[in-house]
Parts: structure tokens; sequence; C-alpha cells
């Protein structure tokens, strides 16, 4: 049987239907909410990593740069193979297209890591590629930030590099596996993001993939705001104003 409560001019009878269908929604709201606050907490605290990296600079030496927390600035000494580089497609600055810069620097040691060089403007036409040579010769000191390759937010919008044809070889969100397979040889699983004021780049105006964490805050708060409103929703519609007494006709006297 349904609850009933009475007072004044309302009774208050909510039905189990909708009890239970608001009961469902506040649940999902409340989940919600969690959810976006658990992820502004982990932005949080990939922004916190993202600025302690910036603090000082790391000499690799021969260390792997899989041994090398995220977004930690590090110096690599090597030398730069510019006649084998990629460029990634697809990539826009300030609302116009371009390419990101990949060349790889071969470390004493052996091993091979990409140096995303920074952002290089599309001319106009896929058969004119940017100007990407490099002036240095030689042994080079690198610094910059640990980083990943460019991810599509859509799974269509990834080409491999071509396995043959000139270089440098256009891709569109590759692996580093498939760079590994198109160079010929096996690269470290991270790139180096060069650093804005090192030589031999382009644009690199280097930030943090994904939205802030105050935003997914924003968002958890507003889930908990619907939940609210649901249950507001619930008593206002579950309370409904009691039909009026009819009023007592006169007495009959014989």
């Amino acid at each position: 049987m349904p609850t009933r409560l009475t007072s004044g001019r309302r009774r208050f009878a909510p039905s189990p239907a909708f009890t239970a269908l608001m009961l469902v929604l506040c649940v999902v709201f409340v989940a919600l909410g969690r959810w976006q606050w658990r992820r502004g907490e982990a932005r949080a605290a990939e922004h916190a990593r993202f600025e302690r990296g910036a603090r000082e600079v790391l000499a690799l030496g021969s260390t792997p740069l899989a041994r090398v927390p995220d977004f930690q600035r590090v110096s690599v000494v090597g030398t730069y193979d510019a006649a084998h580089q990629f460029l990634i497609d697809n990539m826009s600055y300030r609302d116009l297209d371009g390419y990101h810069v990949l060349t790889p620097l071969e470390r004493p040691g052996g091993q091979v890591v990409l140096v995303d060089r920074g952002w290089v403007p599309f001319l106009g036409t896929r058969s004119r590629l940017p100007d990407t040579s490099l002036q240095a010769a030689g042994a080079v000191t690198v610094i910059g930030r640990v980083g990943g390759l460019p991810a599509a937010g859509l799974s269509f919008g990834r080409a491999p590099p071509p396995a043959s044809g000139p270089w440098p070889r256009v891709t569109s969100f590759p692996t580093l596996q498939q760079l590994s397979v198109a160079l010929g040889h096996p690269l470290e699983p991270r790139v180096i993001l060069l650093d804005p004021n090192a030589p031999d780049g382009y644009v690199r105006d280097w930030q943090l993939p994904g939205i802030p964490a105050m935003q997914n805050f924003g968002y958890a708060f507003q889930w908990w705001c619907f939940a609210i409103a649901a249950v507001v929703m619930w008593l206002l519609l579950s309370s409904k104003r009691r039909p009026p007494t009819p009023a007592a006709g006169p007495e009959t006297t014989r």
C-alpha cells in the first residue's frame, strides 16, 4: 500500500512506481557525480606531476625513458637522424592545420627515441611538405619533457606511415610500434617533447591533454544537483491538494 501523509490541505501519497524511478535516477546521478569527482582528482594529480616535472632537468645518461616519470624534463645526448623523420598529420594549433615533426635521436647506448620538435603549418597541399631539415650535425644535447604520442579521439582518424617511399613520411596518430616498423629500428616506448626554448624546434606549446580538473569537479556538482532536483520533484509531484470537504446542508425541521 502506498504511504499517505496528510498535512493541512495537502496529501502526500507517492506511488511505488514513481518512487522507484526517482530512486534509480538519484543513484545514477550520485554515481556519475562521484565518477566525475574521481576523474577531477586524477586530473589534478596529473597536473601536479606536470608542474613538478618542470622544476628540474634530469640528465639521463644511458637510463631508458621507460624508467622516467611522466612529464619529467630530461636532457639526452644523441645524434639526430634527419634523413628519417615523421610528420604527424591532422594536428592543429590555434585553429590552423598542420603537422607535428618527429625526429629520431640515436643515443650512445644504441637506443633510439623520437623527439617531437613541435608544430609546423600545413602549406595548402599534401604534395608540398614543410621543410624540416636540421642545422645541427653530430652529437647534440636535447632537453624536453618525457611524454607520449598525440592520441586520436576517434579510431578512424588513424593512419600508419607508409612502408616505403620518400622521407619525411606522413602519418596520422600512429603507434610507436608502427613507427618502429617504418623506421626499421625499435623505438623507446616514450617520446621527448622538445623544450620551447630549445634550438631546432618549431611551435611548442605543450599542454596536458584533456579537460581541466575544475571542469570535472563542475560536472560532479551538476550531477549531484540533478539528484537533489529529482528528490524535490518526487516530493512535489507526490504531494497533492486535498479536495475540499463538501459543506453540510441546512437541517430540515418538522
